[in-house]
């Protein structure tokens, strides 16, 4: 195994979109169960099977609108993920139960959950610890699915920014509701490269992308082999994918003998 594989998605609780005006003909969808949401999960499902590590956002942990169904749950045992981790990030009870999730095939070694900066509560993110055959180095992985609005986004922004320097090798996905070209300068402070593909020009909405803000970001070290925005009117969201290389071990050491602090507490177990 040479490179590893990895895929952020906002599902929008299994609801897919073709156009604008689906937001008011399905909006119903958002309280009410429907067959038609537990045949675009499959869907889902299927798609995010040929992944190694899978970021989700917008996913619902088990309420009316889901017909009670945790769907992170369901794509961990359908899509045979041996590994799983979600965090309820708006608890409605049986209304709605929004969350984001993780799913991995190699063993996550430690989890930690954030509650993220914000007036408005309800933004969380998930810091995983992965160990991943021939990687020199556990991988961290962090997924977040970010504020809105501007201020409140860079706030958690810099939250993030404390942990990425934390460790050496680190991969961070979600939808960070953040255009690229703004990305790309806090990135370079942190020695994260941002996945890009120039044919595309975005990530939302699905059915005419404009706005890239869903998006992957992994330690200079890890080269990006390749980088997919697969078109698919699965959500209001396109999925996004990277394709990782294998750092060398020396490029790995010389980070750490940089002085770049990591935390090297983990505990065994499958979350």
């Amino acid at each position: 195994m040479n490179e590893f594989s990895l895929l952020s998605f906002n599902i929008q609780t299994g609801i897919d979109a073709q156009r604008y005006r689906h937001y008011l003909t399905r909006s119903w969808r958002h309280v009410l169960p429907s067959a038609r949401r537990q045949q675009n999960l499959a869907a889902i499902t299927e798609l995010i099977k040929g992944f190694d590590i899978v970021a989700l956002q917008e996913v619902d942990a088990g309420s009316l609108r889901s017909g009670f169904i945790n769907q992170l749950q369901y794509m961990a045992e359908v899509g045979q993920f041996a590994y799983s981790h979600q965090r309820i990030n708006r608890d409605l009870g049986h209304l709605a139960r929004q969350s984001i999730g993780l799913l991995s095939r190699y063993p996550i070694l430690n989890v930690t959950s954030h509650k993220l900066p914000g007036r408005i509560p309800g933004r969380g993110a998930i810091e995983a610890t992965i160990q991943i055959s021939n990687l020199a180095e556990p991988l961290t992985v962090i997924v977040a699915h970010l504020s809105l609005g501007r201020r409140a986004r860079w706030h958690q922004l810099e939250f993030l920014a404390r942990r990425v320097i934390e460790h050496p090798l680190v991969c961070l996905m979600g939808d960070l509701n953040t255009p690229r070209e703004e990305l790309v300068l806090w990135a370079k402070e942190l020695n994260l490269s941002v996945a890009h593909d120039s044919h595309f020009l975005g990530t939302y909405p699905s059915w005419a992308p404009q706005f890239h803000i869903d998006h992957i970001l992994v330690s200079g070290a890890l080269p990006i082999r390749r980088t997919e925005f697969i078109d698919v009117q699965l959500s209001d969201h396109l999925p996004v994918a990277v394709h990782v290389g294998l750092p060398s071990k020396h490029t790995v050491d010389r980070r750490n003998q940089e002085g770049v602090p990591h935390d090297e507490h983990t505990s065994a177990g499958n979350p």
